[in-house]
Order: structure tokens, then C-alpha cells, then sequence
């Protein structure tokens, strides 16, 4: 009764179920200050059963599994004490008939398949799957609870062949012909309680338990589409594939079932990573071949650069006061020219030896221009060779020595010069200077 206390430490507050096996009370742990639920055996029950369920909890220690606290016997009764699940049973959500919110489903579905996982990997099976022993605690995570008729591997059976047991309603179909019960048999369960939270309804239905049963042994379940065709395609496969008949067609056990859930989870989006954290792949640069032509330009490019220098360095060595003629910028143009043209020909150009009478007077010196003989290559690119012959009547520093140049359309301009002033020039320039 309410205000007793069980073995000088749980206090009962409140009923919180009972049945014919046993009675669970909303206790409280005066030692360690916590609620918790005491489950004590109903005075004719099946003593056997009710300290394997003990073991059975006692054997599990998981985040989907109801935990046992204690285990003691108080005035000639066993009892239990386990977590306090405040949360409610997955039955009283169901019971609406409607689907749960998809997401709910997953999570819920998830968290079953992960206790399971861990109680088939320790040899046990429940044996009485069904959303009333589904309970949830006060952050919402899913608990499988009553282990009362579970079977350890290695140990005896409660029942002889031939026993039904299991709520009739979620009942494997091996259970049903009354054969033994493995991991599968939790399996099928577990798809008829993922059957009933897509679509809001049981695979089966009657009003008659037998008839349930013998629907579970014998006949076809729908599919989720066939009632709810909006259900979510990858959580229908897996209660479809878990209601199999066979239970060699089923997923073998909980971790089957746990893999089958997260089989897409690595698909999800990934938040992209940013900084130093993202890592970019970059595909190598693609080397182009050089062509013939390219190197023909590539060549008459250094030629012209060097001709430009060499003719800088003529006309400040030979003393000359006029200043260097000012070349425009080379251009992608004029280089494809100078390839085109080279390439085909060697463009020469001879200019005859001008000879150059500077005259002097008692005002200023006077030059005269030789007369300059040209032969021009085709298309545009120009070798002109001169060597002027300079006579000085006057003091040298008043001579002033001019090249008369052609005029072409490209600023292109190669110098070379040597220590007696004569230059081999290649150039295009606008205007003709003196």
C-alpha cells in the first residue's frame, strides 16, 4: 500500500500498472534521494519467471534498456527495483490511430533496434515485443522493459513445445506454430510495431486472439503502401522485410535491424568545412605542347629584344648627341606576324653606304644626308644593314651621323653593333625621322 516501505529503503507512493504476474509502484530511494520503480510478484505468480526476468535485466546495460537498481526479497516476496520511466509507453502514443510524425518513427525505430542489437549480441531474446513494453524517460529515449519471458541462450525454457506465448497481436509466426523463438522472432515483432507507426494500424486485425495468431502463422500482412502509400519508401522495406514468414528472410537480428535503419545515414548533406578545415582537390595544370610556330615566335621575340639592346648600347657608345628612337610596345599581333613571316622567309634589307659632309660655319655646323639606298623584304618584318661612312671637316664633336629609316607599321626593332659604328637594325616605326 501507498506510505509502506519495502527492505527499510523504497517508500511506495503510487500504483503505476498491474497485472496478474506482478504490481509496479512509483517508489522513492529514501537512501539515495531518486524516484525509481518497484516492481513486486503477485502472491500466486510464477516465482521461476519473475527472477529471470531479474537476470535478464541484470545481464543488459544500455542506453534502450531499462536499467535494474536492486533485487532483494521483503516478508517472503521478491521484488525489483528498476529506472523510473516517466516519459509514458510507445502503446499510449499509438493509440490514437494515427501514424507518428515520420521523424518520431525513425528515432523511435532506431532506438528499439539498438536495444535489441545489444540484448541478441548477449544471447537474449524478449519474446513479447510490443509498444506497451516500449517506454520512454524524461529526455523521450525509447526503453525496451519486461524481460519476463525472455530466453537466455544456454538456459532452460518457462514453457514445453507447443506454448504460445507473446502478445497476439505482434506474435512471430514461429511462435504462433509454437516453435522455439530466436532473435528473428523479436524481429517480426519489431515490424509490426514499425507497420503500425507508418500507417496508425496493425498489420493484422480481429477481435479474437486466436484468429490473430493464426493470421500471424498463415496468411500475407499489406504492405505500408497498400495503406499509407505517402510512408516513407526505406522505413516500409524494412517492416515489409521484417514481417517475412521465413524467418531466414527476415533481417537476422537487432544489429541487422540497426543497419538496415542507418544503411543511408553517411549519405546525409555534411556541412561543408571552411578555413583551414576545407581541403580542396586541384586539378594539375594541362601543359601544352609547343609548335613549331611558337618557337619560331619565341625566337624572333628574343632576337628582336636583343637587336633593341644592342642598338641602345650603339648609339651612347659612338657618341652620338641624337637620342634613341622611341619603339612602341611589342603586341601579340606584330609577334604572330614576325612568326609568320620568319617562318617562311628571312627578310634582308641592304641599305648602301651613305656618305655624310658635315660642314662647319661660324654659326652652327651643317649636316648633309647621304643619300640612302633600301631594299624591303615582304610583309612586315624589315633587316636593315647600313654602314655609313662619316667624313668630319669640322672638330668630331660636331658631327651628327643620320640613318634614314623605313617606314612600316609594327614597332619591331633589333640592333647589333660592333666597335667601328656599323649597325644591322630590324625595325617598324610610324614616322621616318631624320
Amino acid at each position: 500500500m501507498a506510505g509502506d516501505v519495502i527492505a527499510g529503503r523504497y517508500r511506495l507512493l503510487e500504483p503505476l500498472g498491474r497485472g496478474a504476474m506482478s504490481a509496479v509502484w512509483l517508489a522513492r530511494d529514501e537512501e539515495l534521494g531518486r524516484h525509481v520503480a518497484l516492481k513486486t510478484l503477485a502472491p500466486n505468480a510464477d516465482r521461476a519467471r519473475f527472477e529471470r526476468e531479474a537476470r535478464a535485466a541484470a545481464a543488459l546495460a544500455h542506453p534502450n534498456i531499462c536499467a535494474l537498481f536492486d533485487y532483494g526479497e521483503a516478508d517472503g516476496r521478491p521484488y525489483m527495483v528498476l529506472e523510473y520511466l516517466s516519459n509514458g509507453s510507445l502503446e499510449e502514443r499509438l493509440a490514437g490511430g494515427r501514424p507518428l510524425a515520420d521523424s518520431d518513427t525513425y528515432r523511435i525505430a532506431t532506438e528499439i533496434a539498438s536495444g535489441l542489437a545489444h540484448a541478441h549480441e548477449r544471447g537474449l531474446v524478449h519474446r513479447d515485443l510490443k509498444p506497451a513494453n516500449v517506454l520512454f524517460d524524461a529526455e523521450g529515449r525509447a526503453k525496451i522493459v519486461d524481460f519476463g519471458i525472455a530466453r537466455m541462450t544456454g538456459t532452460g525454457t518457462l514453457t514445453e513445445a507447443g506454448t504460445v506465448l507473446g502478445a497476439a497481436s505482434y506474435i512471430s509466426p514461429e511462435q504462433a506454430s509454437g516453435q522455439p523463438a530466436g532473435p528473428a522472432s523479436d524481429v517480426y515483432s519489431f515490424g509490426a510495431i514499425l507497420f503500425r507507426m507508418l500507417t496508425g494500424r496493425l498489420p493484422f486485425i480481429s477481435s479474437n486472439a486466436m484468429e490473430l495468431v493464426r493470421m500471424h502463422r498463415d496468411e500475407q500482412p499489406p504492405t505500408v503502401g497498400a495503406v499509407r502509400p505517402d510512408a516513407p519508401p526505406r522505413l516500409a522495406a524494412i517492416a515489409e522485410s521484417a514481417l517475412a514468414k521465413d524467418p531466414a528472410l527476415r533481417p537476422g537480428d537487432g544489429a541487422a535491424l540497426l543497419g538496415a535503419l542507418r544503411a543511408d545515414e553517411t549519405r546525409a548533406v555534411v556541412p561543408a568545412a571552411t578555413g583551414a578545415e576545407a581541403t580542396q582537390v586541384l586539378r594539375p595544370a594541362r601543359r601544352r605542347s609547343r609548335t613549331p610556330a611558337t618557337l619560331a615566335a619565341l625566337a624572333a621575340l628574343l632576337l628582336v629584344a636583343g637587336g633593341v639592346a644592342a642598338a641602345l648600347v650603339a648609339s651612347r657608345g659612338g657618341g652620338s648627341t641624337a637620342p634613341p628612337p622611341t619603339l612602341p610596345p611589342l603586341s601579340l599581333r606584330s609577334v604572330a606576324a614576325l612568326t609568320t613571316a620568319g617562318a617562311a622567309t628571312t627578310a634582308q634589307s641592304t641599305a648602301a653606304a651613305a656618305s655624310t659632309t658635315a660642314a662647319t660655319s661660324t654659326t652652327r655646323p651643317t649636316t648633309t644626308r647621304a643619300a640612302t639606298t633600301t631594299r624591303t623584304a615582304p610583309a612586315t618584318t624589315h633587316l636593315v644593314t647600313t654602314r655609313p661612312t662619316t667624313t668630319l671637316s669640322a672638330p668630331p664633336a660636331a658631327a651628327t651621323t643620320s640613318v634614314l629609316l623605313p617606314t612600316t607599321s609594327t614597332a619591331q626593332t633589333t640592333a647589333t653593333t660592333n666597335p667601328t659604328t656599323t649597325a644591322q637594325t630590324t625595325t617598324s616605326a610610324t614616322t621616318t625621322g631624320p
